[in-house]
């Protein structure tokens, strides 16, 4: 119980504190609204559906931290009889949640989001992209799943009432995000894709104990804004491989992540469009305290068949490593459906 109770505190709190506990996935472009809203509608056929899962903590709580989101966008081309330059826009939406199961909390999210792809060269292999997000958000605790002190009845459980003081259970708010980015992904060289996003530009309210009413009575806290920026490089290595360095920085409020590293594409069969991705790559971080450590490495793989995209990752915490403990690392699964290919520009990577 005593476990419980720390954990509820915290989550209660979501402020300043829990700033680090803004969603995000390792596999990053395989979610790539929830990485950028320059990115909806970036992507070489009409549709795109994607969902992404992760847990993680699981020796930490009874059951998982868990995040998991699900998205889908489609690209317009702008004049599809004007083939010199093709522009294009995307619109989506996303939705994403946080949970952790056993206490009942959940942080529910939901945007629609929209993106403008101009293209900057006759050949159509080179595009800058705009985009922007709108949408709502909702937190919520179920006070059922906890038991505090005074509810011992002294012998078999936690029957009594008790006298703490709760705040309302469930708000939500809204919130705002834009972005940019930058492709250049010519047949056969180098490629370059870049991007920078804002995300909660309103830095909005997120404590459970806030009253507007009274706003004295507690200090207001703020979600800080989130500034993402993201690099990958497509470098060919012959016929059949392709080197893709890349790297992700994001900074919260007094955190700051970095995941940095390497995925090979193995190209399988052209024909039936089957290649193999496998990657490593390790995040940095920079904590409240202002300590820079190493925090995680972690490897994936992922498999395209035709239209379909798999992804597989586990973050090994270096915590577990150096001590041969387990459960706070993460696993992440994901999977998307490019729907009626239409070119063969690369506007985003894919893992």
């Amino acid at each position: 119980m005593k476990r419980n109770l720390v954990v509820f505190f915290l989550l209660l709190g979501l402020g300043t504190s829990l700033f680090s506990q803004d969603q995000h996935f390792t596999q990053f472009y395989a979610s790539p609204i929830s990485l950028n809203p320059a990115l909806t509608g970036a992507l070489e056929g009409k549709y795109r559906f994607s969902v992404i899962y992760r847990d993680q903590w699981k020796n930490v709580l009874q059951n998982p931290y868990i995040t998991y989101a699900g998205a889908i966008d489609f690209r317009f081309r702008v004049n599809q009889y004007k083939k010199k330059f093709d522009d294009s826009f995307g619109v989506g939406v996303i939705f994403s949640s946080d949970k952790v199961p056993f206490i009942g909390y959940s942080n529910n999210q939901i945007f629609l989001s929209g993106g403008f792809h101009k293209s900057l060269s006759d050949q159509n292999n080179q595009f800058l992209s705009i985009g922007a997000q709108v949408g709502l958000a909702q937190r919520n605790i179920n006070y059922g799943n906890i038991n505090f002190g005074d509810q011992f009845n002294g012998d078999n459980g936690y029957t009594n009432g008790t006298d703490e003081i709760l705040p309302e259970n469930n708000f939500a708010h809204s919130d705002f995000n834009v972005g940019i980015n930058y492709a250049y992904s010519p047949a056969g060289k180098l490629g370059v894709f870049i991007g920078a996003s804002m995300h909660h530009i309103l830095e909005p309210q997120i404590s459970f104990f806030y009253d507007k009413e009274r706003p004295e009575r507690f200090p207001e806290d703020r979600l800080a804004t989130k500034y993402i920026a993201h690099l990958s490089l497509q470098v060919p290595m012959g016929p059949s491989v392709q080197m893709l360095p890349r790297v992700m920085m994001y900074s919260q409020g007094p955190h700051l992540a970095i995941n940095a590293g390497t995925n090979f594409r193995f190209l399988v069969d052209d024909i039936k469009g089957v290649a193999i991705h496998l990657g490593s790559w390790a995040r940095p971080v920079k904590n409240e305290l202002d300590q820079f450590f190493v925090d995680a490495i972690v490897g994936m793989v992922g498999l395209e068949l035709n239209n379909f995209l798999l992804g597989l990752s586990y973050d090994a915490n270096l915590d577990d490593i150096n001590r041969s403990r387990r459960g706070q690392g993460a696993f992440e699964i994901s999977i998307a459906y490019l729907g009626q290919y239409e070119d063969e520009s690369v506007l985003c990577p894919k893992f």
